[in-house]
């Protein structure tokens, strides 16, 4: 199978590419690799696909030496008319949307990067997907959909149309866009809410990162909401197996889905929505033990309040996940962490 996945010099969509190549798939990678964070970390997921950061330019396909089975291709998704050559060219099977400006606080800062990205960006892949008979689409959404849902877990089955950032609400646009498509050419979409995703070669803007950093260098971090917090904690390889199955069994129309009693998660189209999560929530307390224990250092915590656009809590209810696609996120906290703090040493030689 030849499957597009954007977003491939990011944390998930790096790992997705590995474990698609490690099976046999054929895979163009794409990604804008703008400097939202350290670009020192998306050439170095590349670099572990085979692709020397000195090939890297525009609208340039590179194959790596390592792996010929990958390409990858430096490209905006707001690039429609290279898009479009990408896609009229290759041919895909299936594409997994991973691409987006991420980042729950930066979205007050730089609200237009947004609608350029997630919006416009998302509409393109629609498009391409549409006119370049693709009939598969996974794409990335984000557990900040449910915005101000105080029910807990977090279930599908919710309405989500109280957003607490521009971040949320382009995602849940993208859910929205995305059943149209659906409903209107017939392509399978399947949006995936991503719940808290760490582990090695992790964003450097992620709590984990920042955490195990001032860890080592003996500086303070910001604890909000006063250490009451509750995360549920997703490990990347727990990702990349859900991701994988929702890419190998495209969303079906739901045959009892009722229009007079309509469920947000799936539709008379062939659309779906999943959580995909740990399904046990952690302290964030909890969570900064582990990474004191995993370095050995004890860390210097600034209590501060929430932050405009942070929700106290995230618990995913993953029942659809698991009775459609067999998935059993299984890593606990103690393990993923451990794993993210060696990858840290050593890749920053701490």
């Amino acid at each position: 199978m030849k499957i597009l996945v954007t977003g491939a010099a990011g944390f998930i969509g790096s790992h997705l590419v590995r474990a698609l190549l490690r099976r046999g798939d054929e895979v163009v990678g794409l990604d804008s690799i703008n400097d939202y964070y350290d670009k020192r970390v998306k050439y170095g997921r590349l670099q572990r696909s085979g692709i020397p950061e000195t090939s890297i330019r525009y609208n340039l396909m590179m194959s790596s030496d390592n792996e010929k089975r990958y390409r990858f291709i430096q490209l905006k998704l707001e690039d429609k008319a290279n898009l479009e050559s990408l896609f009229s060219k290759e041919e895909f099977d299936s594409v997994c949307n991973l691409a987006a400006q991420a980042g729950v606080r930066y979205s007050i800062e730089n609200p237009s990067a947004y609608i350029d990205s997630n919006i416009i960006g998302f509409l393109n892949i629609l498009e391409c997907c549409r006119h370049y008979n693709v009939n598969n689409l996974a794409y990335a959404s984000s557990s900040s959909v449910y915005g101000l849902n105080e029910s807990y877990p977090f279930d599908t089955s919710d309405h989500v149309d109280h957003p607490m950032s521009l971040y949320a609400a382009s995602k849940k646009s993208n859910e929205l866009m995305a059943h149209t498509y659906s409903h209107l050419y017939g392509i399978a979409t399947t949006g995936l809410r991503f719940f808290t995703v760490y582990g090695p070669w992790g964003r450097p803007d992620m709590a984990l990162y920042l955490f195990t950093k001032a860890a080592f260098e003996g500086n303070p971090i910001d604890v909000y909401n006063n250490g009451e917090m509750l995360r549920d904690f997703t490990y990347i390889d727990d990702i990349v197996e859900g991701v994988v199955r929702v890419i190998d069994k495209p969303a079906q129309s739901d045959d009892l889905w009722n229009g007079a009693k309509p469920s947000p998660s799936s539709s008379s189209a062939p659309y779906k929505i999943y959580n995909i999560g740990n399904n046990s929530p952690v302290k964030l307390m909890d969570f900064i033990d582990a990474i004191e224990s995993a370095t050995g250092k004890k860390i210097i915590k600034n209590m501060l309040p929430l932050q405009p656009g942070d929700v106290p809590a995230t618990f995913a209810n993953v029942n659809g996940l698991i009775q459609d696609h067999d998935y059993k996120p299984s890593t606990t906290i103690h393990y993923g962490v451990q794993e993210f703090v060696a990858w840290y040493r050593e890749f920053f030689c701490v």
